[in-house]
């Protein structure tokens, strides 16, 4: 009997082992599959970098001579003097220096930029409709336009040119001034071959610094000889100064020297 008792002991403590699963498992944990692996997320990808185009170096430009270079005109070629006006056509300023010039029965050589040319053409029409001479000054001032290549001083001079004649087709271009008097051999030469002289001067109040109309015609008259090449502006700034001075600057050097056309 007591061999029973204990074969009945053992078969119930295997059958509660059993049921209740392995050790430190759920029941349910021990008949379940085991748990999938939860998704990793893709790391991101690496941003493209847009690698910027190389920017063209810009043209090498030639250096500036010490000494500027030969047959620039800086005479009138007569005793009277005359009387030049640069960076123009502005619409504020030139119609009244064109005034003042008709007001005294003289005329003047304006040296025109392309683009303002293109930009007041009826103000090319006036210059040349009043008798004034015509000068290309370049398409837009360029000071450095000397040192570039052959090929790009012609194509700017050819470009302002063609902007003066779209206002006066038949426009006699005799002149070239070179911006800021930064002459080349190269400039020189390239508007020869176009047909044009090279138009230096030979008194610069220095007008386009905005002196006092007062300081302008001190200066003109303290330089001015026979034969004189007058610089002064009617365009790139501020000309109100320059204005002033002229109603003085014109009947008086016209009185003491005359005041005529460059040959």
């Amino acid at each position: 009997m007591r061999s029973r008792a204990v074969l009945a002991l053992a078969l119930g403590l295997v059958f509660f082992l059993t049921s209740c699963g392995s050790p430190g498992k759920t029941p349910h944990q021990a008949g379940a599959p085991p748990a999938a692996a939860s998704p990793t997320s893709a790391p991101d990808p690496t941003p493209t970098r847009t690698t910027k185009p190389k920017p063209k170096p810009k043209p090498k430009l030639r250096p500036l001579p010490k000494t500027l270079p030969a047959g620039l005109h800086r005479r009138s070629g007569d005793k009277a003097v005359a009387l030049t006006f640069d960076d123009g056509p502005d619409p504020r300023w030139t119609p009244q220096i064109l005034d003042q010039l008709r007001a005294a029965h003289v005329t003047a050589t304006f040296c025109l930029i392309g683009k303002q040319a293109k930009r007041y053409p009826e103000l090319v029409a006036r210059i040349v409709r009043e008798g004034h001479q015509i000068c290309n000054h370049s398409w837009r001032h360029d000071m450095d336009l000397g040192r570039r290549s052959a090929a790009e001083i012609k194509a700017d001079l050819v470009r302002t040119n063609r902007a003066i004649r779209a206002a006066v087709p038949d426009a006699e271009i005799t002149w070239f001034r070179q911006p800021g008097g930064r002459w080349t051999t190269e400039d020189v030469e390239v508007a020869r071959k176009l047909g044009m002289r090279p138009l230096h001067w030979h008194v610069d109040p220095q007008d386009w610094n905005h002196p006092t109309a007062k300081t302008i015609i001190q200066r003109v008259e303290a330089a001015t000889r026979p034969g004189s090449i007058v610089l002064m502006h009617d365009g790139g700034g501020d000309r109100s100064q320059t204005v002033a001075a002229c109603r003085k600057l014109i009947p008086d050097l016209k009185r003491r020297y005359g005041i005529a056309r460059l040959h």
